[in-house]
């Protein structure tokens, strides 16, 4: 396994959902490339001074994420195609949705 540096995550790409809940199939964009999402499955311990500040990896191993096409750098790793990039190049990380109650 990949043991990032400093504020670099390794993120393994999944592929994109087409389809919605609704059966609609989405097509891909034509002009730019869509964020991609994935799942981290490394962090590195931060910055220096990230403790002193009181700043933590805001993702950890487990988290879907998305970032974009030109994020980071990829690498193979036994047989495997992983990204390499710094946390703060992520765009966001995906939260489970509660749907709430079923409407009468």
């Amino acid at each position: 396994m990949l043991r990032p540096l400093f504020d670099r995550v390794v993120i393994k790409e999944l592929e994109p959902d087409r389809v919605r809940r609704s059966g609609l199939v989405v097509p891909p964009g034509s002009h730019e490339p869509p964020p991609q999402h994935g799942i981290v499955l490394q962090v590195g311990p931060g910055l220096d001074w990230w403790q002193q500040a009181g700043v933590q990896m805001p993702v950890r191993p487990g988290d879907h994420v998305v970032f974009p096409a030109s994020a980071g750098a990829w690498v193979d790793v036994e047989e495997e195609r992983l990204l390499v990039c710094r946390v703060g190049e992520l765009l966001g990380a995906l939260e489970p949705v509660d749907d709430g109650p079923d409407p009468v």
